[in-house]
């Protein structure tokens, strides 16, 4: 086998069930039956992951990325077709997977580590190099339950690390912690390949995967639409986020609809920098005039919390004609610090609140730090300057 991993014609379905049987009763009732239908994730996916380069895989929330991560890690059992594998394989897939809240940041260690398959002694050995690499001295005797988002997945993926293995698994990690993590976790990747590991890897920060990546594969609904180049394939999928129907129901009278929201910056579509200007063009299309509508953007982190909404209200409400058109909100300098984010659209009428079209996830981009970024963490880039006023 000259890959790593290869995965042939493999498919996973899940069951999702409507109704279940709560009780005796209601079993013998319905004859025992639950009322359920089945979901493909995963549907005829063939893919060879080469040895000691970063592979990885992108799509829509619901692609199927995680459950074929699940597979490659064993964790999943494919409905039909194989996986193979060459090596020790180490997975970080969930924040704090393995950990015990209760326990410590060093009893959490050795608990992980044991089940990455570390004896005692492995593990005193790269211990020192574990915490330091989560900058978790400080805390590393605290319980993990008390620790933020970012110090649990910087103690997982830095124990995962850490065994040395072969093949990395890590889904979306790059999505969590500061600058300082991400560029260090970028050169243990490198590190990883220089010495001739494999890394697969999730996230939907498509600039870093276009630049840590040798490879990359598309999913869309459980299926490879695209497998190459990093800067083909993200681009077609950027390209396609721009353009395509919204992924999550619509909603309103739709007798127009938000078609697409295209993000660009100075760099392309789907990409800016952080304070940079940016254009968010929204394409519309409607069936008949359509009297006094405006439009409204929705800017969102991808774990839904809002941070800006704008709305063209200022400039006065406006008639939709019949047929496709277009509008476009620049913003001067846009104040998010690096990561991605998502939008949602919405055409309504502010005279009576009436909603003529809703769609939600309609677009993502990814927003990189300024070449004089100073390391500001959150979401939001305040800018300005420190200014020293004496004692």
């Amino acid at each position: 086998m000259d890959d790593a991993m290869l995965v042939e014609d493999v498919s996973k379905r899940f069951r999702i069930y409507h109704e279940r049987n709560q009780s005796l009763k209601s079993a013998v009732m319905r004859r025992g039956r639950a009322q359920f239908e089945e979901f493909w994730a995963l549907r005829d996916v063939d893919l060879a992951i080469p040895h000691g380069k970063t592979f990885g895989l992108v799509g829509h929330n619901g692609s199927g990325k995680s459950t074929l991560l699940k597979c490659l890690a064993r964790i999943l059992v494919p409905d039909s077709g194989r996986i193979t594998s060459q090596g020790r394989i180490s997975a970080l897939l969930e924040l704090g997977a393995g950990f015990h809240a209760e326990l410590s940041g060093r009893d959490n260690v050795y608990l992980n580590g044991s089940i990455l398959g570390l004896s005692r002694r492995d593990i005193d050995a790269r211990f020192d190099d574990i915490v330091s690499f989560a900058g978790l001295e400080q805390f590393i005797d605290s319980p993990v339950k008390n620790y933020s988002s970012g110090m649990y997945v910087r103690l997982g993926f830095s124990v995962a690390i850490n065994v040395e293995p072969d093949i990395l698994l890590v889904d979306e990690v790059l999505a969590v912690g500061d600058e300082e993590f991400q560029r260090r976790s970028l050169e243990k990747f490198q590190q990883f390949r220089d010495d001739g590991r494999t890394v697969v890897v999730v996230s939907h920060a498509l600039g870093t995967m276009q630049t840590m990546c040798d490879e990359v594969a598309w999913l869309d609904h459980g299926r490879i639409l695209g497998v190459g180049d990093p800067e083909d394939i993200i681009g077609r999928y950027a390209g396609a986020v721009g353009t395509s129907e919204p992924e999550a129901p619509d909603g309103g009278s739709c007798e127009a609809r938000v078609t697409s929201v295209v993000v660009s910056g100075e760099h392309g579509a789907a990409t800016t920098v952080s304070g940079e200007a940016t254009r968010f063009r929204v394409e519309w299309s409607a069936d008949e005039d359509v009297r006094d509508v405006e439009h409204t953007l929705t800017i969102r982190t991808l774990d839904g919390v809002t941070l800006a909404v704008a709305s063209s209200g200022g400039t006065g409400a406006r008639t939709l004609k019949r047929g496709d058109g277009a509008v476009e909100l620049v913003v001067p300098r846009l104040p998010l610090v690096a990561g991605t984010y998502v939008v949602d659209a919405t055409l309504n009428r502010p005279a009576d609140g009436h909603v003529v079209h809703r769609a939600d996830h309609v677009a993502e981009f990814v927003v990189h730090p300024a070449a004089d970024s100073d390391g500001s963490v959150g979401l939001v880039a305040l800018g300005g300057t420190w200014v020293s006023t004496g004692r």
